[in-house]
């Protein structure tokens, strides 16, 4: 896999590959705590076996969407489940977040394209 100058994986996005978009808007409250976790959950599944990618945007109304990629069903499964994980998510409903939705797909296509440098 090479990186492009903005940090995106090129040519590492591939049918088969599951995504997870995870939307949420979070409290007001515990900003250092919220920053440790998130910060060692990437890091977590940063590690995991079939890792592709992990961005997070947020929109002007405090939205935050989280895009992250593993190689197959079976790695994602293993990350939503991994015990670490597990109890970040409790404790982002306990503490962080006003809500949240997940949504995951398996990618059926891929369509690239890229200016060539002069």
């Amino acid at each position: 896999m090479e990186a492009t100058g903005d940090g995106s994986p090129r040519g590492a996005f591939a049918p088969g590959q599951v995504v997870t978009v995870f939307r949420s808007r979070r409290r007001d409250k515990s900003e250092d705590a919220y920053v440790e976790v998130a910060g060692a959950m990437e890091a977590a599944a940063r590690a995991a076996q079939g890792f592709i990618d992990f961005k997070t945007f947020v929109a002007e109304d405090g939205e935050r969407v989280s895009l992250v990629t593993f190689d197959s069903p079976a790695t994602h499964w293993a990350w939503r489940d991994d015990p670490r994980h597990r109890r970040a998510q409790q404790r982002g409903r306990d503490e962080f977040y006003l809500e949240y939705t997940v949504q995951v797909g398996e990618c059926t296509h891929v369509s690239c394209w890229e200016r060539p440098q002069a």
